[in-house]
């Protein structure tokens, strides 16, 4: 795309750009919106760097891109509840979020986007990575592909590994779950509704075992595309400092935050924008 009114510049091939020459707190043009909406498709994850934004500037920054989703575990700030509070405290040795992922797969509706702030950041550690889940499928062999067409995973919130990371922030900040659902079935392989390109859509931190199959009988096959998707070539790594924000698409990318900070604080302020039903 021929951007006028921001600058792009790629990260690595495969994901993420950096996106200058716009303050995200102020009110924002339908033009540049646009441009950052096409830099986000392109690129699956888009960075924004020195950044000063209040919970409510974020969620008006959010909201110029979709409506906004909701975390069913743990609840919003109490000034802004569509604000959820990521936080890692000096003593804490377990981070939220630190596996591969996309969030919140077990819902029937998975989110969009989401838009995540550094609000304080270790001095040490504490990076992101970010796939590209289009290259993890077309790196998959024309048999596997077709194999792999119809098949659908079984996603829930309750997968150990995940399940614990939310333990801190549930006990600081709980909301009641009782009535949302939190297990899902999901096409294995996604088409985009935007682009139209498909993506490998399970994820080790959530994906429990494929439909019509036991989690015996799914784990080679799922440990081989958690293997694919995981593939360093297909990434980029985002080494944080305060005041920057990361806007990524679940859809089509998955994430993983580092837990290599003992010992230092790390708080992000995160919006999730709402999804539609995969196919």
């Amino acid at each position: 795309m021929n951007y006028k009114h921001i600058t792009v510049e790629a990260v690595t091939p495969a994901i993420g750009a950096d996106i200058f020459g716009v303050d995200i707190s102020q009110p924002l043009s339908a033009e540049v919106v646009a441009e950052i909406r096409a830099a986000y498709l392109e690129h699956l994850v888009v960075f924004f760097h020195d950044q000063t934004l209040t919970p409510a500037q974020l969620v008006t920054f959010s909201k110029r891109f979709g409506g906004i989703g909701y975390y069913p575990f743990v609840a919003g700030m109490p000034e802004q509840p569509e604000v959820v509070a990521v936080v890692k405290k000096e003593d804490e040795k377990i981070n939220f979020g630190g596996l591969w992922h996309t969030d919140t797969s077990y819902l029937e509706r998975p989110p969009m986007g989401s838009v995540l702030y550094a609000v304080e950041v270790p001095k040490i550690g504490g990076d992101t990575l970010w796939n590209n889940m289009y290259m993890a499928y077309e790196a998959l062999s024309p048999t596997l592909q077709k194999m792999l067409e119809g098949l659908r995973g079984i996603n829930s919130a309750e997968k150990p590994d995940a399940a614990v990371t939310r333990t801190h922030r549930m006990a600081e900040a709980p909301k009641d779950a009782a009535a949302i659902v939190t297990t899902a079935s999901h096409p294995i392989v996604r088409t985009h509704p935007e682009t139209g390109r498909k993506a490998l859509y399970c994820a080790a931190a959530h994906t429990m075992h494929i439909e019509g199959m036991t989690v015996e009988e799914s784990r080679p096959l799922l440990q081989y595309l958690y293997s694919v998707q995981q593939r360093e070539e297909f990434g980029c790594r985002l080494h944080w400092k305060r005041g920057m924000v990361a806007f990524w698409d679940n859809r089509c990318a998955q994430h993983n935050a580092l837990n290599d900070y003992h010992g230092y604080r790390r708080e992000m302020h995160r919006v999730t924008l709402e999804g539609e039903v995969p196919v």
